[in-house]
């Protein structure tokens, strides 16, 4: 999954963090006051990112109603695991990756990681 340009990056922020449907003059109305955007540039990129698999729409009268196909954290990881597939030193990205963890992070990271350890063994 590719990285998100910086108006894609927003759009998807905004129907994140909203968890239900949107138009895109919805959206148009929550980006505006970041900065001003013609909602034809909106409707495009929302098109876009509804052809790469990242959001769904369905009719909602005369307009399309436009929801997450993946979550923000599904979306982060994909590019995460993306990135370390291209590292010729998975160890080293993966050490430096942790060194600038926060602890808390840190400590969530080992749960996760002993949690997954126990559902493999569980097999």
């Amino acid at each position: 999954m590719k990285q998100l340009g910086e108006l894609e990056a927003k759009i998807m922020a905004v129907l994140w963090r909203q968890r239900s449907a949107s138009t895109v003059r919805e959206v148009l109305g929550r980006l505006a006051d970041q900065r001003p955007l013609a909602y034809t540039t909106v409707m495009t990129v929302m098109d876009r990112l509804t052809r790469k698999g990242l959001l769904r729409r369905r009719n909602r009268g005369r307009a399309f109603e436009y929801e997450p196909a993946v979550s923000e954290g599904k979306y982060t990881a994909s590019l995460m695991h993306e990135l370390l597939a291209r590292s010729a030193d998975r160890t080293a990205a993966l050490a430096h990756f942790v060194a600038g963890m926060r602890k808390r992070d840190e400590g969530e990271l080992l749960r996760l990681a002993s949690e997954a350890a126990r559902r493999r063994a569980g097999r």
